[in-house]
């Protein structure tokens, strides 16, 4: 089995990826916070101490998705072209949506996956003075466009995925 980020010492390294032809790629992922009945109270009726909840984490998901390759040391430095963090307060918590668009020569999963994680994150410090229990799961991607691998979009057989 050959690994592309293992040179042929076995040492990590980044891919090269300056051969490839841009392309236009996306990336879905999703994630949920889990909440109280009295963090979702406060989300709906906007009583968060902290302010808007929703907005910060909505940024903050852009801002994440922007800076993926700062935090992932292996990952490129691609032009994200589009970005848009989507919440939606649920009975049980926030759902969290991201999709990340570009043009370049690699895909922009892990940006996407950076995005829901980091939006979570922000709702999790937003709402922690309210109710410390809250947490961040089930951050996954969902569906991927472009790229030699072609298109996927997520199936229920997949590790990770729930029965609908």
């Amino acid at each position: 089995m050959t690994f592309t980020h293992l040179d042929d010492r076995g040492q990590a390294r980044m891919v090269d990826v300056t051969a490839k032809q841009p392309t236009v790629r996306s990336a879905t992922a999703t994630g949920h916070v889990a909440c109280g009945a009295g963090v979702v109270a406060a989300l709906r009726s906007g009583d968060v101490p902290k302010g808007d909840v929703l907005a910060v984490a909505r940024i903050a998901g852009i801002a994440g998705a922007k800076r993926t390759a700062e935090l992932l040391p292996l990952a490129h430095v691609i032009g994200v072209h589009g970005a848009a963090v989507d919440l939606q307060v649920t009975d049980d918590g926030v759902d969290i949506t991201a999709t990340v668009r570009t043009a370049d020569r690699t895909g922009v999963e892990m940006e996407a996956l950076t995005a829901v994680s980091v939006a979570g994150l922000a709702v999790v410090d937003m709402v922690k003075g309210l109710d410390k229990s809250v947490s961040l799961a089930d951050v996954r991607l969902v569906a991927k466009t472009g790229g030699k691998s072609g298109d996927w979009v997520r199936t229920e057989s997949e590790p990770g995925s729930e029965p609908s």
